[in-house]
């Protein structure tokens, strides 16, 4: 037995060993899978503690509703990380590091932010404060209103879920849910947004704003009404001091019966500019017309516009369609403010027109709307039906939006299609007129070294009798119907040659041309310019000019002159280069 209780020791012992031994290489082990500790720099500590500063009363309630809260009354006031907090009651709870405070509760940040309202809670930890009822954040100059607002004191952010209304200088903000960051000085408003200036009212979905410098970023649907204009657009900016838009995303800007769209458009409403990029489209419901392009400037106060790019004019206040292209369009307006007001419409390289019944091209043309009067420069052509019409200068009158009467001057030359085997009805004089009725022409007069070549017509079987020819130098023709009733004359040499018996050289005046290839053929060739072939370019003629005379820089040369009376003043070089 005794050996027995010896052995037990024995074994007990070295059991406890055995044990003391393995729990030691257990926290060995422990230790030795753990992460290398970091070791802890000379770090600045911070007080994250909230601070009871004041309170005229403090007391417990263990068996109350609040049984872990100090309950404060009387002129309460907070202090947590450089922001102060008073109340009217507060109860505080100091394990948890935070409180919930009750009437006329004011939270201080340094000078510029101060957040009102009648209840608030404040998590230390989290440093958020979360304001109910007649809230009222100041920060700066700003100040936003709303009855339940979050502040996260971390981030500088404050955000409101129940409507709110944010006034910043005569700007006054209006959203169901929104945001604002005081140190970037970004508010973000969601649903139902309304921007109120005095000058402009602003309806969106979302809208970014910044308090600093006052500039509104709109990133959904929105309407922006400044007194006349009203703007349609999705994205864009707009600063409410200078209001002046930038706006992206296929925008719209109306005034009155005026409407401008464009990929991208400008307008600052002080001066009245406006600007378009990308497929702009410029309508006036009031004139029925529209104007296409690339590129657009527009001045409302004077009424001056540009467009260029594939610039194209549409006018749709007649019967038929009229679209004209040109590399660039300009407007200018007079009188603007008076009850006389007319405009110049300019339109300058490579101009082209189609229309059903009329096409034309020229160089350059000019409307005027004071005496209705369209006058095409350089080599213009104008065509309708088998009609073709060319000069120097063409000059259209209209009345009523339809054609009053034109004015071809200088080689002015008429041709008409008489058949489809090359016999055709020709005048050319130095000038021609023409009048109209309803649009159809009525009375055609040829003034100065007129020539004719004239088919009649049979009417018993619709074939040529022959050709007219006739030369002299006036001629007036009367048609009806488009049809000849009867051409006067004065003194004129006239032949008459049978069909069978006209010379070669008198089926064509010696200037004739005809220029079907470089007629528009629909509305979108007039986007292809193809001009004249060489050589048939009207002949430039010179004009009559005021002598050009100068004067001598040397004394002894003009005495020469004197001697001499044979010779004559010579023109400087640079007067010999003038173009008549």
């Amino acid at each position: 037995m005794i050996g027995r209780k010896k052995i037990n020791r024995c074994f007990g012992g070295h059991r406890i060993i055995l044990l003391l031994i393995l729990c030691l290489f257990g926290i060995c082990l422990a230790e030795s899978h753990q992460a290398p500790r970091k070791r802890r720099g000379n770090r600045q500590k911070v007080d994250e503690r909230v601070y009871l500063v004041h309170a005229d009363k403090l007391s417990y309630d263990r068996y109350g509703i609040r049984p872990d809260a100090q309950i404060l009354n009387g002129k309460v006031q907070f202090r947590h990380k450089g922001a102060t907090l008073t109340c009217d009651s507060a109860f505080f709870f100091e394990a948890n590091n935070s409180f919930q405070a009750f009437g006329h509760v004011r939270m201080r940040q340094g000078d510029t932010l101060t957040l009102t309202s009648d209840y608030a809670y404040y998590d230390g930890n989290d440093q958020m404060a979360m304001a109910r009822r007649n809230v009222v954040l100041t920060h700066r100059k700003t100040k936003l209103y709303t009855d339940s607002l979050d502040f996260d004191r971390l981030y500088n952010l404050g955000y409101f879920f129940e409507g709110g209304k944010m006034v910043d200088k005569q700007n006054v903000l209006t959203s169901d849910w929104g945001e604002y960051h005081t140190e970037s000085h970004e508010a973000i408003f969601n649903y139902n947004v309304h921007l109120k200036n005095p000058k402009f009212l602003l309806v969106t979905d979302t809208l970014h704003y910044n308090t600093h410098t006052a500039l509104a970023h709109i990133v959904g649907p929105s309407e922006i009404t400044s007194g006349e204009s009203v703007i349609h657009t999705a994205q864009g900016y707009y600063d409410t001091n200078t209001e002046q838009a930038q706006l992206y995303g296929r925008s719209t800007l109306v005034n009155k019966e005026k409407e401008l769209t464009g990929d991208s458009l400008y307008h600052d409403e002080k001066t009245g500019i406006s600007e378009g990029f990308g497929n702009v489209v410029y309508k006036d419901t009031e004139n029925k017309n529209q104007l296409f392009c690339d590129r657009f400037w527009y001045d409302e106060k004077v009424g001056t516009a540009y467009a260029t790019i594939r610039a194209m004019l549409v006018d749709y206040s007649q019967k038929d369609t009229l679209y004209m292209h040109a590399d660039s369009l300009k407007m200018f307006t007079h009188n603007i403010e008076t009850d006389s007001v007319w405009r110049e419409i300019h339109c300058f390289d490579k101009v082209r027109t189609y229309r059903v019944d009329l096409q034309a091209v020229c160089d350059s043309l000019v409307y005027n709307t004071k005496d209705s009067c369209m006058t095409m420069y350089k080599d213009p052509i104008a065509w309708n039906e088998g009609r073709q019409l060319l000069g120097e200068v063409i000059e259209v009158f209209m009345k009523d939006s339809t054609i009053d009467k034109a004015h071809v001057q200088g080689q002015a030359m008429s041709i008409e299609m008489a058949d489809s085997v090359e016999h055709y009805n020709q005048v050319s004089s130095k000038d021609m007129y023409a009048y109209f009725e309803k649009g159809e022409i009525y009375r055609s007069d040829a003034v100065g070294n007129v020539q004719s070549v004239f088919y009649p017509i049979d009417d018993k079987d619709s074939t040529f009798m022959g050709m007219n020819y006739i030369e002299t130098n006036e001629m007036k023709m009367y048609l009806k119907e488009r049809k000849m009733q009867k051409i006067w004359t004065t003194k004129a040499d006239a032949t008459f040659y049978p069909m069978t018996q006209i010379p070669p050289d008198k089926l064509k005046l010696h200037n004739f041309a005809w220029f079907d290839y470089i007629r528009p053929l629909n509305k979108e060739d007039i986007f292809n310019w193809r001009g004249k072939a060489s050589g048939q370019e009207l002949k430039v003629v010179a004009r009559h000019t005021a002598p050009l005379q100068t004067l001598s820089k040397k004394p002894a040369e003009d005495n020469a002159l004197k001697e001499n009376d044979d010779v004559q003043p010579v023109q400087s070089e640079k007067a010999e280069t003038l173009s008549p």
